[in-house]
């Protein structure tokens, strides 16, 4: 169905939510329970078989792999971005690994990028960005609104110039082009400001060379995020979160969607999953036969969801703001066991095949 489209997921993980990861109470288990209720909530209906059990999600995706053969073998994926979790105080390795994406790059280059976090709290960040950079040939920044630092819950803002602008600083002169941070989805018993997407336009005012990345943006505060990308030229968003929502809401993923790309976004819009919080394929396969809804065209103004509005939300726009060109990553990507056309086994049958 997808075999000529090029899909470049912007958002993937590598969870480790085993309970022995678990170190910063009771935020650490407010994520892991969060993140497994999604998976189960917004997964298709009536697909038992994309469903996995709690204990398999807590102990057995977290590996390269594993996350490897169900994005690129199972689905439609071409590459993806590999985000680090800089949830240090919540998780010993952060939530979501860097060495899990060293290794899927490893063993699938070109079709692999990293994006490493940084916890702005944390004692030495900002020689860790130089060390994400240098050591670990990080593409981007991934921040997230909290983590526990020396047993206490500390929150930021990124429009801070004390403690933030100096990280985007580093980030710039090292020739990084984006900073991707988490908004709007509120995961946890924890204070919602820092969530809020309103300081992102400062830092994008203060560093017009970088591109700033609202995570899960439209989830919640959608006429706040499309005031920001009407005068922010360098803000995208990305639709991790939002995207399950083609099965489970589908006119309100058309509202959203249509929303910012009424902001003149489209070029902006990012195709994200998230990882194995949900399996790939029947969410490209159905935004693929997606349409905007006729009343929402006609009545509210939105833009069709054209063929080739699909293919720049599916992976052009990604590989564009990345600096990449689509056409010489399908043809790097043409001689690995993934290439396209391809055969997509049944749903998590790499991950069976893994743990027999």
């Amino acid at each position: 169905m997808l075999s000529d489209v090029f899909v470049f997921d912007a958002i993937a993980h590598a969870y480790n939510f085993q309970h022995s990861n678990r170190i910063g109470q009771p935020y650490a288990d407010g994520i892991a329970d969060g993140v497994f209720q999604m998976h189960r909530e917004f997964s298709p209906p009536n697909r038992p078989d994309l469903l996995l059990d709690l204990d398999t999600f807590n102990n057995r995706i977290c590996d390269a792999q594993v996350t490897g053969g169900a994005i690129f073998g199972e689905s439609h994926t071409d590459a993806i971005i590999y985000h680090e979790l800089p949830l240090y105080g919540y998780f010993r390795d952060g939530g979501s690994p860097l060495s899990v994406g060293e290794e899927m790059r490893r063993c699938w280059p070109g079709r692999v990028f990293i994006y490493g976090g940084i916890s702005p709290h944390q004692p030495g960040a900002l020689d860790r960005v130089d060390e994400l950079v240098e050591k670990h040939k990080v593409s981007g920044i991934k921040l997230y609104p909290h983590d526990m630092v020396a047993g206490k819950l500390r929150s930021f803002g990124i429009d801070d110039a004390e403690l933030l602008f100096p990280i985007f600083e580093r980030v710039q002169k090292l020739g990084l082009r984006t900073v991707a941070v988490h908004k709007a989805i509120v995961m946890g018993p924890v204070p919602l400001e820092p969530y809020y997407p309103f300081e992102v336009g400062a830092a994008a005012r203060a560093f017009p060379k970088l591109n700033f990345e609202i995570v899960h943006g439209g989830w919640a505060f959608l006429e706040e995020t499309v005031s920001l990308l009407q005068w922010h030229p360098n803000i995208t968003v990305s639709t991790e979160g939002t995207t399950g929502l083609l099965f489970k809401a589908p006119r309100k993923f058309a509202e959203i969607i249509g929303t910012l790309m009424s902001a003149g976004a489209t070029d902006r819009i990012l195709w994200a999953i998230g990882g194995l919080m949900l399996h790939s394929r029947p969410f490209e396969e159905a935004f693929w036969r997606f349409e905007m809804p006729r009343d929402l065209v006609e009545g509210y103004g939105f833009p069709e969801l054209t063929e080739e509005v699909k293919r720049k939300i599916l992976g052009l726009n990604a590989a564009r703001l990345m600096g990449l060109d689509a056409d010489k990553m399908q043809q790097a990507m043409s001689k690995d066991e993934f290439a396209k056309p391809r055969r997509l086994p049944e749903p998590w049958s790499g991950l069976k095949n893994h743990a027999a």
